[in-house]
Protein backbone atom coordinates (compact mmCIF):
# COMPACT_ATOMS: atom_id res chain seq x y z
CA UNK A 1 0.00 0.00 0.00
CA UNK A 2 1.31 3.51 -1.24
CA UNK A 3 2.29 5.97 1.86
CA UNK A 4 -0.10 8.75 2.13
CA UNK A 5 1.12 11.88 1.30
CA UNK A 6 1.32 14.26 4.66
CA UNK A 7 -1.12 17.16 4.34
CA UNK A 8 -0.63 19.20 7.04
CA UNK A 9 -2.88 22.00 5.95
CA UNK A 10 -5.94 19.58 7.05
CA UNK A 11 -5.27 20.90 10.66
CA UNK A 12 -5.43 24.55 9.86
CA UNK A 13 -8.92 24.28 7.73
CA UNK A 14 -11.21 25.76 10.91
CA UNK A 15 -10.71 28.28 13.70
CA UNK A 16 -11.90 25.34 16.22
CA UNK A 17 -10.07 23.00 14.71
CA UNK A 18 -7.10 24.96 14.94
CA UNK A 19 -7.74 25.87 18.28
CA UNK A 20 -8.32 22.20 19.35
CA UNK A 21 -4.71 20.96 18.03
CA UNK A 22 -2.87 24.05 19.58
CA UNK A 23 0.07 23.51 20.97
CA UNK A 24 0.88 26.07 23.40
CA UNK A 25 -2.15 27.39 26.03
CA UNK A 26 -2.53 30.74 28.02
CA UNK A 27 -4.02 30.99 31.12
CA UNK A 28 -5.35 34.40 32.97
CA UNK A 29 -4.11 32.98 35.87
CA UNK A 30 -0.25 32.31 34.71
CA UNK A 31 -0.37 36.28 34.17
CA UNK A 32 1.39 38.88 36.74
CA UNK A 33 0.93 42.53 36.47
CA UNK A 34 3.40 45.33 37.73
CA UNK A 35 2.54 48.05 39.67
CA UNK A 36 4.12 51.32 40.53
CA UNK A 37 3.20 52.62 43.84
CA UNK A 38 3.96 56.15 44.84
CA UNK A 39 4.61 57.96 48.08
CA UNK A 40 2.15 60.37 48.67
CA UNK A 41 -1.40 61.22 48.08
CA UNK A 42 -4.25 61.22 44.38
CA UNK A 43 -1.14 60.39 42.64
CA UNK A 44 -2.27 59.16 39.23
CA UNK A 45 0.45 59.81 36.89
CA UNK A 46 0.94 58.41 33.32
CA UNK A 47 4.22 57.43 32.64
CA UNK A 48 5.44 58.91 29.44
CA UNK A 49 7.34 56.71 28.21
CA UNK A 50 5.15 53.70 28.99
CA UNK A 51 1.37 55.52 27.50
CA UNK A 52 -1.68 53.60 29.28
CA UNK A 53 0.89 53.22 32.24
CA UNK A 54 0.71 54.81 35.58
CA UNK A 55 2.41 55.34 38.83
CA UNK A 56 -0.33 55.21 41.91
CA UNK A 57 -0.50 56.88 45.36
CA UNK A 58 -2.21 54.10 47.81
CA UNK A 59 -5.29 56.30 48.39
CA UNK A 60 -5.67 55.45 43.84
CA UNK A 61 -4.95 51.88 43.64
CA UNK A 62 -8.48 51.38 43.07
CA UNK A 63 -8.17 52.12 40.05
CA UNK A 64 -5.98 49.59 38.92
CA UNK A 65 -6.81 46.82 40.89
CA UNK A 66 -10.51 46.44 40.66
CA UNK A 67 -9.58 46.53 36.90
CA UNK A 68 -7.64 43.25 37.62
CA UNK A 69 -9.88 41.83 39.48
CA UNK A 70 -12.60 42.15 36.32
CA UNK A 71 -10.22 40.75 34.10
CA UNK A 72 -9.96 37.66 36.34
CA UNK A 73 -6.00 38.48 37.42
CA UNK A 74 -5.29 37.97 40.69
CA UNK A 75 -1.28 37.99 40.54
CA UNK A 76 0.44 41.34 40.99
CA UNK A 77 4.38 42.84 41.71
CA UNK A 78 4.42 45.88 43.23
CA UNK A 79 7.36 48.31 42.52
CA UNK A 80 7.80 51.35 45.53
CA UNK A 81 8.46 54.96 44.78
CA UNK A 82 9.47 56.82 47.87
CA UNK A 83 9.40 60.46 48.56
CA UNK A 84 13.18 60.27 50.01
CA UNK A 85 16.16 58.74 49.26
CA UNK A 86 19.48 58.25 50.34
CA UNK A 87 23.32 56.27 50.06
CA UNK A 88 21.87 53.19 52.17
CA UNK A 89 18.21 52.90 50.39
CA UNK A 90 16.85 53.24 54.29
CA UNK A 91 13.30 53.31 52.94
CA UNK A 92 13.54 49.64 51.22
CA UNK A 93 13.47 48.21 54.44
CA UNK A 94 11.79 50.87 56.70
CA UNK A 95 8.34 49.37 58.57
CA UNK A 96 6.84 52.47 57.15
CA UNK A 97 7.81 52.59 53.92
CA UNK A 98 5.86 52.83 50.94
CA UNK A 99 6.02 49.15 49.73
CA UNK A 100 4.95 48.12 53.27
CA UNK A 101 1.76 50.44 53.66
CA UNK A 102 0.72 49.22 50.14
CA UNK A 103 1.22 45.79 51.07
CA UNK A 104 -0.90 46.15 54.19
CA UNK A 105 -3.78 48.41 52.64
CA UNK A 106 -4.00 45.87 49.64
CA UNK A 107 -4.42 42.97 51.98
CA UNK A 108 -7.10 44.87 54.04
CA UNK A 109 -8.82 45.78 51.17
CA UNK A 110 -7.93 43.68 48.08
CA UNK A 111 -7.46 40.16 50.20
CA UNK A 112 -8.05 37.58 46.72
CA UNK A 113 -4.79 39.19 45.24
CA UNK A 114 -1.41 37.49 45.68
CA UNK A 115 1.18 39.95 45.87
CA UNK A 116 4.95 39.56 45.04
CA UNK A 117 7.33 42.33 45.54
CA UNK A 118 10.17 43.19 43.78
CA UNK A 119 13.32 43.36 46.29
CA UNK A 120 16.03 46.04 45.06
CA UNK A 121 17.85 49.13 46.42
CA UNK A 122 17.61 50.90 42.94
CA UNK A 123 14.44 52.74 43.96
CA UNK A 124 15.20 53.95 47.07
CA UNK A 125 18.96 55.18 47.01
CA UNK A 126 20.07 58.99 45.84
CA UNK A 127 22.89 57.31 43.80
CA UNK A 128 20.19 54.51 41.73
CA UNK A 129 22.54 51.72 42.12
CA UNK A 130 20.95 48.55 43.57
CA UNK A 131 23.15 48.33 46.68
CA UNK A 132 24.94 50.37 48.40
CA UNK A 133 28.63 51.72 47.17
CA UNK A 134 32.19 51.48 48.36
CA UNK A 135 33.41 54.69 46.31
CA UNK A 136 32.19 54.15 42.85
CA UNK A 137 31.77 50.23 43.09
CA UNK A 138 28.47 48.63 44.24
CA UNK A 139 29.65 46.73 47.66
CA UNK A 140 28.04 42.84 46.56
CA UNK A 141 28.05 41.84 50.53
CA UNK A 142 26.87 44.96 52.92
CA UNK A 143 23.98 45.18 49.66
CA UNK A 144 23.19 41.56 50.67
CA UNK A 145 22.27 42.34 53.48
CA UNK A 146 20.12 45.14 53.21
CA UNK A 147 18.74 43.16 50.49
CA UNK A 148 17.53 40.42 52.82
CA UNK A 149 16.10 42.84 55.38
CA UNK A 150 14.35 44.42 52.79
CA UNK A 151 12.79 41.07 51.85
CA UNK A 152 11.93 40.45 55.88
CA UNK A 153 10.16 43.68 55.97
CA UNK A 154 8.18 42.73 52.65
CA UNK A 155 6.79 39.39 54.05
CA UNK A 156 6.65 40.97 57.96
CA UNK A 157 3.80 43.44 56.05
CA UNK A 158 2.27 40.73 54.25
CA UNK A 159 4.05 40.31 51.25
CA UNK A 160 3.15 36.51 49.70
CA UNK A 161 6.28 36.06 47.47
CA UNK A 162 9.37 38.23 47.03
CA UNK A 163 11.07 38.78 43.94
CA UNK A 164 15.02 39.81 44.55
CA UNK A 165 15.86 41.94 40.90
CA UNK A 166 19.39 43.30 42.31
CA UNK A 167 21.41 40.22 40.58
CA UNK A 168 24.37 40.65 43.99
CA UNK A 169 26.13 37.67 44.12
CA UNK A 170 24.16 34.89 46.81
CA UNK A 171 21.25 37.24 47.77
CA UNK A 172 18.92 34.54 47.32
CA UNK A 173 20.66 32.09 49.85
CA UNK A 174 20.84 35.40 52.45
CA UNK A 175 16.93 36.00 51.87
CA UNK A 176 16.18 32.59 52.32
CA UNK A 177 18.57 31.86 55.83
CA UNK A 178 16.77 35.36 57.07
CA UNK A 179 13.43 33.33 56.31
CA UNK A 180 13.74 30.49 57.61
CA UNK A 181 15.36 31.81 60.88
CA UNK A 182 12.65 34.44 61.64
CA UNK A 183 9.64 31.74 60.99
CA UNK A 184 8.94 32.87 57.53
CA UNK A 185 10.25 29.38 55.82
CA UNK A 186 6.96 29.01 53.66
CA UNK A 187 7.49 32.61 51.73
CA UNK A 188 8.35 31.28 48.12
CA UNK A 189 11.74 33.43 46.33
CA UNK A 190 10.81 34.08 42.80
CA UNK A 191 14.81 34.76 41.65
CA UNK A 192 15.71 37.57 38.77
CA UNK A 193 18.21 34.48 37.66
CA UNK A 194 19.67 35.60 34.60
CA UNK A 195 18.65 39.53 34.14
CA UNK A 196 20.39 41.06 31.60
CA UNK A 197 21.90 44.74 30.89
CA UNK A 198 19.43 45.82 28.97
CA UNK A 199 18.67 48.91 26.91
CA UNK A 200 14.98 47.60 27.01
CA UNK A 201 14.99 48.76 30.99
CA UNK A 202 14.74 52.71 29.52
CA UNK A 203 11.22 53.28 30.30
CA UNK A 204 11.46 51.60 33.40
CA UNK A 205 13.81 53.42 34.78
CA UNK A 206 11.54 56.72 34.18
CA UNK A 207 8.05 54.73 34.86
CA UNK A 208 10.45 54.10 39.29
CA UNK A 209 12.70 57.03 38.54
CA UNK A 210 15.85 54.59 39.25
CA UNK A 211 17.72 55.63 36.66
CA UNK A 212 21.99 55.50 38.15
CA UNK A 213 23.03 58.77 39.32
CA UNK A 214 26.46 57.63 37.53
CA UNK A 215 28.05 54.61 35.81
CA UNK A 216 25.92 52.06 34.42
CA UNK A 217 24.97 48.29 36.17
CA UNK A 218 27.10 46.21 33.67
CA UNK A 219 29.46 45.48 37.28
CA UNK A 220 26.44 43.35 38.13
CA UNK A 221 23.62 42.55 35.33
CA UNK A 222 24.59 40.43 33.14
CA UNK A 223 26.39 40.67 29.85
CA UNK A 224 24.17 39.89 26.76
CA UNK A 225 26.64 37.91 25.00
CA UNK A 226 26.54 35.38 27.32
CA UNK A 227 24.12 32.58 27.42
CA UNK A 228 25.21 29.60 29.69
CA UNK A 229 26.11 32.43 32.15
CA UNK A 230 22.50 32.62 32.94
CA UNK A 231 22.33 28.61 33.47
CA UNK A 232 24.75 28.95 36.06
CA UNK A 233 22.62 31.87 37.52
CA UNK A 234 19.82 30.15 37.53
CA UNK A 235 21.68 26.49 39.48
CA UNK A 236 23.21 28.75 41.60
CA UNK A 237 19.75 30.03 42.98
CA UNK A 238 18.00 27.01 43.44
CA UNK A 239 21.30 25.72 45.42
CA UNK A 240 20.38 28.95 48.00
CA UNK A 241 16.62 28.22 48.02
CA UNK A 242 14.89 29.93 45.18
CA UNK A 243 11.69 28.54 44.27
CA UNK A 244 10.95 30.35 40.97
CA UNK A 245 13.21 31.60 38.07
CA UNK A 246 13.30 34.30 36.21
CA UNK A 247 14.45 35.82 32.73
CA UNK A 248 14.56 39.01 32.07
CA UNK A 249 14.02 40.80 29.58
CA UNK A 250 12.25 38.25 27.97
CA UNK A 251 11.38 39.24 23.58
CA UNK A 252 15.44 38.92 23.32
CA UNK A 253 16.15 36.21 24.97
CA UNK A 254 13.56 33.83 24.26
CA UNK A 255 16.69 30.87 23.89
CA UNK A 256 17.62 31.57 27.69
CA UNK A 257 13.86 31.16 28.42
CA UNK A 258 14.27 27.74 26.22
CA UNK A 259 17.59 27.05 27.71
CA UNK A 260 15.63 27.18 30.99
CA UNK A 261 12.90 25.29 30.43
CA UNK A 262 15.14 22.24 29.20
CA UNK A 263 17.66 22.73 32.10
CA UNK A 264 15.48 23.49 35.48
CA UNK A 265 12.64 21.82 36.60
CA UNK A 266 11.34 24.69 38.62
CA UNK A 267 8.76 27.27 37.68
CA UNK A 268 9.84 29.36 35.35
CA UNK A 269 8.43 33.36 35.07
CA UNK A 270 9.37 35.53 32.37
CA UNK A 271 9.28 39.12 32.56
CA UNK A 272 8.40 41.03 29.63
CA UNK A 273 10.09 44.71 30.10
CA UNK A 274 8.63 48.46 29.89
CA UNK A 275 11.10 48.46 26.52
CA UNK A 276 9.16 45.87 24.81
CA UNK A 277 5.54 46.75 26.04
CA UNK A 278 6.72 50.50 24.54
CA UNK A 279 7.99 49.19 21.46
CA UNK A 280 4.95 47.94 20.90
CA UNK A 281 2.93 51.35 21.78
CA UNK A 282 4.66 53.16 19.31
CA UNK A 283 4.36 51.05 16.34
CA UNK A 284 0.70 50.56 16.99
CA UNK A 285 0.40 54.54 17.32
CA UNK A 286 2.08 55.07 14.16
CA UNK A 287 -0.08 52.60 12.48
CA UNK A 288 2.96 50.24 11.66
CA UNK A 289 1.46 47.41 13.00
CA UNK A 290 -1.86 46.09 14.69
CA UNK A 291 -1.59 46.19 18.64
CA UNK A 292 -3.51 43.47 19.50
CA UNK A 293 -2.58 40.91 17.33
CA UNK A 294 1.46 42.29 18.24
CA UNK A 295 0.38 41.38 22.15
CA UNK A 296 -1.15 38.61 20.93
CA UNK A 297 1.90 36.95 18.96
CA UNK A 298 4.42 38.06 21.46
CA UNK A 299 2.85 36.90 24.13
CA UNK A 300 2.51 33.33 22.95
CA UNK A 301 6.05 33.34 21.71
CA UNK A 302 7.48 33.56 25.50
CA UNK A 303 5.02 30.89 26.77
CA UNK A 304 5.93 28.80 23.51
CA UNK A 305 10.08 29.40 25.10
CA UNK A 306 8.87 27.86 27.75
CA UNK A 307 7.69 30.10 30.44
CA UNK A 308 5.07 29.14 32.73
CA UNK A 309 4.30 32.36 33.81
CA UNK A 310 4.59 36.32 32.01
CA UNK A 311 5.27 39.26 34.29
CA UNK A 312 3.81 41.97 31.59
CA UNK A 313 2.58 45.60 31.49
CA UNK A 314 -0.29 44.22 29.10
CA UNK A 315 -1.87 41.55 31.66
CA UNK A 316 -5.24 42.94 30.78
CA UNK A 317 -5.07 43.21 27.05
CA UNK A 318 -3.92 39.50 27.55
CA UNK A 319 -6.51 38.03 29.79
CA UNK A 320 -9.32 40.13 26.87
CA UNK A 321 -7.37 38.03 24.40
CA UNK A 322 -7.64 34.77 26.19
CA UNK A 323 -11.45 35.34 27.10
CA UNK A 324 -12.20 36.21 23.31
CA UNK A 325 -10.71 33.19 22.27
CA UNK A 326 -8.23 34.67 19.92
CA UNK A 327 -4.90 33.23 22.06
CA UNK A 328 -4.99 30.37 24.86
Amino acid sequence: MKTKEFRLRRLRGRDGLRKLVRETRLSVSSLIFPIFVEEGDNIYNEIKAMPGQFRYSIDNLPRILDRLIAAGIRSIMLFGIPKEKDEVGSQAYSENGIIQEAIRYIKREYPELYIITDVCLSEYTSHGHCGILKGEEVDNDPSVDLIAKSALSHVKAGADMVAPSDMMDHRVGAIREVFDKSGFENIPIMAYSAKYSSSFYGPFREAAGSAPAFGNRKTYQMDYHNRREGLQEGKLDILEGADILMVKPALAYLDLISDFRREFDHPLCAYSVSGEYSMIKAAAAANYMNEKELIAETAVSIFRAGADMLLTYYAIEIAELIKDGIIG
